[in-house]
């Protein structure tokens, strides 16, 4: 019932897409454990899930990329994908697929000086570290 996704922009120097949060630990709305690496990761740690067209099948994994917003910059790691063309089942927390997204967690937030009650969506550009 919903879209699904099976490519990306290609990524250049200022690549458009959404910034959104996510929690990486155990229990949180991630789901299960990262596909990098089958691991939950803090949400102190910048660290973030790309679209499975941005992912390129997992070659990005552990890959840091350079996210820009809100007048500031971060690095944070590559550790998930956020699938773009599953959803809706446990594994993905019956979350809908994800468009051409970054799906970030609470320090990426921080780092970009947002204040919390403003997180959830946000325009940006990122780039590969």
């Amino acid at each position: 019932m919903y879209t699904t996704y099976k490519c990306s922009p290609e990524v250049s120097s200022q690549t458009n897409a959404t910034l959104t949060i996510n929690s990486f630990q155990k229990g949180g709305d991630g789901g299960g454990p990262s596909e990098c690496d089958g691991k939950y990761h803090s949400v102190d740690l910048p660290v973030v899930a790309l679209s499975t067209g941005w992912n390129k099948g997992r070659r990005r994994c552990h890959n840091n990329i350079t996210i820009n917003a809100n007048g500031r910059s971060v690095v944070a790691m590559v550790v998930d994908e956020c699938d773009s063309t599953m959803g809706c089942d446990q594994d993905h927390d019956y979350q809908p697929p994800c468009p051409n997204i970054i799906d970030a967690s609470k320090a990426v937030w921080k780092a970009l000086g947002v204040p919390q009650d403003n997180w959830g969506n946000l325009n940006i550009t990122w780039s590969d570290a």
